[in-house]
């Protein structure tokens, strides 16, 4: 397994709360002037000094990655160990001609230094589970102020999910983006409290089961779901009644690949980036201090 980062170094400035006068190192470029004049300079500065992590770059993770960078995000670390696949091109920014084979997380953080030449991004050839959670949540040093979970291998989800609770990590958590048509169904509730979403569901499972989560009481943890039932995939003419075969460049990879999946999901660009902008905005508004969950009763 290779980890590749980029050897760039943020520069340090105090990060202010909302309402705060602006540092005297503050400066905003006109690239971020209509997300300014919408949250102000106090909130632009703080967004500036805030280190997100993505977790899944693929059809959530890719948009909600750029949709931080193009809101004025200053440093945005990219985990995921997957290379661009052709099937990827219908919901995921980082597929494009030519870029099939490469590693989603380089190909994205060209991108986005493309986006913002300032900002600090930082791509991690990697697959996150239990023995490098440490490593890339930065435990023991300074953790980011944000992470996204759009992770799709449910091993990988909880454990994170789990260790972010634990740790006292900001985290919102993306479920099931697949297989619905419709973007207008999108919500963001606690993860006790999403309907609809058989990942969900099996999260929460999983999360009861292994680590203790609470069965019905809220666990505090945003969630973007969708309450639209799922639609059942249709098999296509190249299928040649064989079902689904997988034509990822890296194929069988010991981790996680199609082969592993009981069936592959359709999906569709306009739903899964719907859920990666929704991701980018509970970021955003939780960073400025807005609460994304209701306050229990």
């Amino acid at each position: 397994m290779t980890v590749e980062t980029t050897t760039q170094t943020p520069k340090p400035s105090p990060c202010h709360a909302p309402g705060a006068a602006p540092g005297a190192d503050y400066k905003l470029h006109r690239r971020f002037d209509r997300i300014g004049r919408l949250v102000g300079d106090p909130t632009m500065e703080l967004l500036q000094n805030s280190h997100v992590v993505v977790f899944g770059v693929g059809g959530v993770g890719s948009y909600t990655a750029e949709a931080l960078v193009r809101s004025g995000v200053g440093r945005l670390t990219l985990v995921d160990f997957d290379l661009v696949c052709t099937t990827n091109t219908n919901r995921q920014l980082h597929a494009l001609q030519g870029t099939a084979g490469k590693p989603k997380v380089e190909v994205m953080a060209e991108r986005l230094q493309r986006i913002n030449p300032a900002a600090l991004i930082e791509p991690i050839k990697s697959f996150y589970r239990a023995e490098s959670s440490e490593r890339l949540l930065g435990l023991g040093d300074k953790t980011p102020d944000f992470v996204v979970d759009a992770i799709d291998n449910m091993t990988a989800k909880c454990h994170l999910i789990a260790t972010c609770h634990d740790e006292g990590i900001p985290l919102i958590v993306a479920c099931g983006a697949a297989a619905r048509l419709d973007p207008t169904r999108i919500q963001i509730a606690d993860l006790n409290r999403t309907q609809m979403d058989p990942l969900a569901r099996a999260v929460r499972k999983i999360l009861r089961e292994k680590y203790g989560f609470p069965s019905r009481a809220l666990t505090g943890i945003p969630a973007i779901y969708s309450d639209e039932p799922p639609i059942i995939p249709t098999d296509l003419a190249y299928d040649v009644g064989e079902g689904f075969r997988c034509v990822c460049p890296q194929g069988d990879n010991g981790l996680h690949s199609c082969e592993d999946r009981n069936r592959i999901e359709g999906s569709a660009g306009f739903v899964t980036g719907a859920f990666g902008l929704a991701a980018a905005s509970a970021v955003v508004r939780a960073l400025k201090g807005e609460p994304l969950l209701p306050k229990p009763s």
